[in-house]
């Protein structure tokens, strides 16, 4: 199959996977001097950081959080005494002064609060994955369409300065024709494979049991799952929803590609026994329909090349790292074969060299070009995820990473996940929703 070129019509086909610029813009703008209400659900480990993030911003007022474990809204508290806590999420919602709802919470829930909050009109900053399965993901994305409210899916490295330089240096033609792509995070120790800590006080009495299960199967009180929740299928998707969530945004976008056509994954539990049902070792080959092969993996048992992405093309390969990146060209060579004409007859072979430019014995009768060094490319931290949200408010502009990106890029991750489970390749049509064996 060959690769898509860069045209306007093929952009227009992909944009609304990673655009910049949001389908359905709402038609109300705040101004730079406007104060933004914002009601927090979800202020765990990557809660807190939203919580603290959009706080350092001018304009914005943290008015509520909810969570249903005490020592986080005590947490929550100790940063902002102002701050209503509570652990009724509904609470948020129902705050009319209450102009953007940040959702952090473990991943079943994703679906029915964001629903839920663009019901109540509130714009959405979702924490990544978008939802807990696909058909949650499109149902979502629909909703945001209807409601003409923004959405933000936060994963970031899709938009981020170093996929945008990528992207512009994929897009110059600097790799020629994209074949393959390999995407890599590992990380071998307890917190990287979310055996957080849990607090002493861990016990029903601080902790809402029966509100964090919500609509997941019903199971008796353990501290260990409500801290640990990535490591179990009925909350989460483990490795592909947490960790190639990051890299499928970032592909999407430094690719300028459509969603992928299908995948098979295997994956196995060899490194963190300790009661999980999700993978800690995980591999996902992709295809994607611009003839590209997309190889993500993650090791939970290992630390050797713990990120970054590699894109090869005919003619170099552009490697990212989170400090910047490297160029390589392609070694450019004359198209003489040695090996092959090697059991030819002297005569014959004499011709061939010479009618390639070379001598008859078949070397070069100058020196051959020689390759160019790797070209390093410095990138600048830009704008920070939460800052682009921020502004898309203030000025009306498109979401970085819209719902329809969250949905292709989560929607992937659940795609492995099914190959995984099924023990199956899984075909994709991303925008009705489709999936099947393939």
């Amino acid at each position: 199959m060959s690769q898509q070129p860069f045209t306007r019509r093929n952009a227009l086909r992909a944009a609304a996977v990673y655009t910049l610029a949001e389908s359905a813009a709402p038609t109300q703008a705040y101004s730079a001097n406007d104060t933004l209400g914002f009601g927090f659900i979800g202020i765990g480990i990557r809660g807190m950081f939203l919580y603290e993030e959009f706080g350092k911003s001018a304009g914005v007022k943290r008015l509520i959080a909810a969570d249903v474990y005490d020592g986080h809204l005590t947490r929550a508290k100790e940063l902002d005494s102002a701050v209503e806590t509570t652990r009724d999420y509904r609470r948020v919602l129902d705050r009319k002064d209450v102009d953007v709802v940040v959702i952090a919470t473990p991943d079943h829930w994703h679906r029915k609060m964001a629903l839920e909050a663009l019901e109540a009109g509130k714009h959405v900053y979702l924490e990544k994955p978008m939802c807990w399965s696909i058909e949650q993901c499109t149902e979502v994305a629909k909703a945001v369409e209807k409601s003409k409210k923004k959405m933000q899916i936060g994963s970031g490295a899709g938009t981020s300065a170093l996929a945008v330089k990528a992207r512009e240096i994929l897009q110059a033609g600097a790799l020629g024709k994209v074949n393959m792509i390999r995407m890599a995070n590992h990380r071998n120790n307890p917190e990287g494979a979310w055996v957080y800590a849990i607090p002493p006080d861990a016990s029903p009495r601080t902790i809402d049991w029966e509100r964090f299960l919500g609509p997941a199967p019903k199971r008796d009180f353990d501290p260990k799952i409500f801290f640990r929740w990535r490591c179990w299928w009925e909350y989460s998707g483990g490795v592909a929803t947490d960790l190639f969530v990051h890299m499928l945004t970032q592909l999407h976008s430094v690719m300028h590609t459509a969603p992928p056509k299908s995948v098979v994954a295997q994956g196995s539990i060899s490194r963190w026994l300790d009661g999980r049902t999700v993978p800690d070792v995980f591999n996902a080959v992709y295809e994607y329909p611009n003839g590209i092969v997309a190889d993500l993996y993650v090791n939970l048992g290992n630390s050797s090349g713990t990120r970054g992405m590699t894109i090869m093309g005919s003619d170099g390969t552009l490697e990212l790292t989170q400090g910047g990146m490297t160029l390589y060209e392609e070694p450019r060579r004359p198209d003489v074969q040695r090996y092959a004409v090697g059991s030819w007859p002297e005569a014959m072979r004499r011709d061939y060299f010479l009618s390639k430019g070379f001598t008859a014995e078949g070397r070069p009768k100058s020196p051959l070009p020689q390759a160019k060094k790797p070209v390093e490319i410095k990138v600048e931290r830009g704008m920070s995820h939460q800052e682009a949200f921020l502004q898309a408010l203030r000025e009306g502009k498109g979401i970085r990473e819209n719902h329809w990106a969250g949905a292709a890029a989560a929607g992937a991750a659940h795609l492995a996940n099914l190959s995984y489970q099924k023990g199956r390749r899984m075909s994709w049509e991303w925008r009705e929703g489709l999936v099947k064996e393939a």
